[in-house]
């Protein structure tokens, strides 16, 4: 019987880590692969906002086989098999969307995910069969723009939200004053403080309207650097030293890189 794309890939991991293997391959554990996970992941993440299908495929492969590696170091040491992952993920996909696999009816999005934070709560009880606290699983190494969105997310699940719009912009407008009063001041602590607070205000106005924060401000960055890089391009063309332009020579450029863009879109 001819093998599966995952069970070719795992006689792969096999081979390199087998004695006759890689040496580098021998040496990782599951810890020292974890950074690896996290920049392989954010690599998907840019080839997936930037559309490119060929650069998608390429990196989901290199998640995958760092997934496949990490579970097969888990399975030597007797812990779990990827199989025993996936069929945990199995069942607790069943059990999170009873609306699909079982006979609940749910009136609205908002019920279905204040039920989906119910059960998911249930399921990392205490010692004591008690529910932990509704952040316990929220993971400490999210990056900040993430992790302030999940936490809004998590506190309107249980009604621990603004009832309107309106009130989430209200709240924006009076983080955005108290951000200037702290920023004509000289405590930068202050400054820091009433920054975050602005961000994380903002955060959730973007979730109200489905926008994710990190999402928007990486489309943002990217927008900008491809800006830039254009900018940088039509110095060289007109054989000017970009550097050494004026503001007002950069911003004409600017507009034109800007107009380009808005010309193709």
């Amino acid at each position: 019987m001819e093998k599966s794309a995952v069970e070719e890939l795992q006689a792969v991991i096999d081979k390199l880590t087998s004695p006759e293997g890689c040496p580098w391959d021998k040496e990782q554990t599951a810890q020292s692969l974890a950074d690896y996970v996290i920049e392989e992941s954010h690599e998907l993440v840019s080839a997936i906002r930037s559309g490119n299908v060929a650069d998608i495929r390429e990196e989901l492969g290199d998640v995958a086989f760092l997934l496949l590696f990490v579970a097969r170091l888990y399975e030597k040491e007797g812990q779990f098999s990827f199989a025993d992952a996936l069929n945990n993920n199995k069942a607790k996909m069943i059990r999170r969307h009873p609306h699909v696999f079982g006979d609940t009816v749910f009136d609205s999005l908002d019920e279905q995910l204040k039920a989906w934070e119910k059960i998911k709560r249930a399921e990392h009880a205490d010692e004591e069969g008690k529910p932990k606290g509704l952040y316990d699983s929220l993971p400490e190494s999210l990056p900040p723009l993430l992790k302030a969105y999940r936490i809004h997310s998590k506190a309107a699940r249980v009604g621990f939200t603004w009832p309107e719009d309106e009130e989430v912009e209200q709240q924006v407008e009076a983080e955005w004053l108290e951000w200037l009063d702290a920023s004509a001041s000289n405590d930068a602590e202050a400054q820091k403080h009433e920054l975050g607070d602005l961000l994380f205000s903002i955060t959730e106005l973007g979730r109200r309207k489905g926008i994710k924060a990190s999402e928007a401000l990486d489309l943002a960055t990217r927008r900008f650097l491809k800006r830039f890089a254009r900018m940088e391009e039509l110095a060289r063309q007109q054989g000017q030293d970009f550097t050494a332009l004026s503001l007002d020579e950069k911003d004409e450029l600017w507009n034109t890189a800007k107009a380009e863009e808005e010309a193709r879109s």
